[in-house]
């Protein structure tokens, strides 16, 4: 019972991840990567300080310290800016892509940081998965560079210690109460960092740039991560941090439709071998 509710939140989870990457991309038509991220993280923490205070939720307890700022800088700070950073070097398609390594990510700080022992069929077919991403990445160089993809590797790095740790307290404080800690951690320099780095010329700031602000402020970095959180407390972190592998495909599709951007022949073949890794891992998990 637990895993099918595990899996149904973590998939709705996945499904507004996928827009993260192509908002962004429309957001920097208008904002500097800088602003972008501090921006999306205040807006967030707004509202989470909203809903904490509404619900008069506890303050975590101080062993709660430690993983809340670990969340805040793989998830707040550290992916969102990386991966702003990348898109000013390669399209949202490639780094679409390169979300097909989350699941490697995530449950090596599953097993590093929480104990968790997968089998060892699931370590192979998930360095499959990856491989096909990372051999992608290295062998075509359509809509890539070596910084670009450089960064989004770093942002897939820290984005799994955000939610192998998310995960972890989310057993013990609720999905959308760590993301919340998390953004209150983060308030105070974002805020600061926002104010240093905001646009010089608001009016001239295209309103799709704004709406896909909102997107990745209210959904990619409120909304999802409850969704996401839940379903790893519920279903095991490296079990459900497969269907990370699904992300690549939903990225894919909203950069061709919202953005124009093409998609190689080639990527959608490595997009499908992640996607047989994703069903035999999950099973072997």
């Amino acid at each position: 019972m637990k895993q099918g509710s595990g899996t149904v939140s973590g998939l709705i989870g996945i499904a507004i991840f996928s827009g993260s990457l192509p908002a962004t991309r429309l957001a920097e038509a208008g904002f500097p990567p800088l602003f972008l991220t501090a921006a999306r993280a205040v807006i967030a923490a707004l509202l989470g300080l909203a809903l904490l205070l509404a619900l008069r939720q506890p303050r975590p307890g101080r062993d709660a310290v430690i993983p809340l700022f670990s969340v805040a800088l793989g998830v707040v700070v550290g992916y969102p800016l990386l991966s702003a950073c990348a898109l000013q070097h390669i399209d949202a398609v490639r780094s679409a892509m390169w979300t097909g390594l989350l699941p490697l990510s995530t449950a090596l700080f599953a097993v590093l940081r929480k104990g968790e022992r997968p089998s060892l069929a699931f370590w192979l077919l998930s360095l499959a998965g990856a491989g096909a991403v990372t051999g992608y990445a290295l062998t075509q160089t359509h809509g890539g560079s070596l910084l670009g993809d450089g960064l989004m590797f770093a942002a897939v790095l820290v984005c799994g210690l955000g939610y192998a740790e998310g995960a972890a307290l989310s057993r013990s404080l609720g999905g959308w109460q760590v993301i919340s800690w998390a953004l209150l951690l983060a308030l105070v320099p974002m805020g600061i960092l926002a104010l240093c780095t905001h646009p010089r010329a608001w009016g001239e700031i295209p309103h799709s740039a704004w709406g896909a602000l909102a997107y990745v402020a209210l959904f990619s970095m409120m909304l999802g991560f409850v969704f996401w959180y839940h379903g790893l407390a519920q279903g095991g972190i490296a079990r459900i941090g497969q269907l990370q592998l699904l992300q690549p495909f939903g990225g894919l599709a909203l950069s061709a439709l919202i953005l124009g951007e093409r998609i190689p022949p080639l990527l959608v073949g490595v997009s499908l071998i992640v996607l047989g890794c994703v069903f035999g891992a999950r099973r072997t998990a």
